[in-house]
């Protein structure tokens, strides 16, 4: 892979997995060091990729699933893993897929401005839940609980 190539990757995919990681772990500097992990995993495996079984982004989301699963294993072995970690698999792989963002931003345009603006600011701006809620005066459990809402919307206006 040569280095024009592993950039346009990394700037690509790289705001996508960290909005991933940050929905899913709590501490912001824990996230930056999965994200980082996610990336060199790609970068060294990238010659093993096979583009006949699976595309990039998928390819790409499966390991930064794992790598997220991983973390839970390793670091947190008495907290329990998210019970939605395998489950929303299919909105996030749609999110990932080039193909579907335009799908992605009418069905956003499609939500309350309450509920775009908890979507935006935690995949696009990459910001944690608790702080989603600061911005919004809102409690923790209020924006988890909109959060829900808008992907459980936007899974049923993608179809997925």
């Amino acid at each position: 892979m040569t280095s024009s190539e592993w950039e346009e990757l990394y700037s690509q995919f790289s705001g996508k997995v960290m909005g991933y990681i940050i929905s899913r772990v709590q501490r912001r500097a824990d996230a930056e060091d999965l994200c980082s992990d996610v990336f060199e995993k790609v970068y060294r495996k990238y010659d093993a990729y096979d583009s006949s079984k699976a595309s990039v982004s998928t390819w790409i989301f499966t390991i930064t699933r794992n790598t997220v699963i991983d973390y839970y294993r390793r670091k947190r072995p008495t907290e329990e893993l998210d019970e939605n970690l395998a489950d929303d698999s299919e909105v996030d792989e749609s999110v990932l897929n080039e193909e579907s963002l335009s799908e992605l931003a009418a069905a956003l345009r499609e939500l309350s401005p309450e509920l775009q603006k908890i979507v935006v600011l935690m995949y696009y701006d990459g910001k944690p839940m608790t702080e989603v809620a600061q911005i919004m005066h809102l409690s923790y459990g209020a924006v988890k609980l909109r959060h829900q809402k808008a992907l459980a919307k936007l899974k049923g206006l993608l179809g997925a």
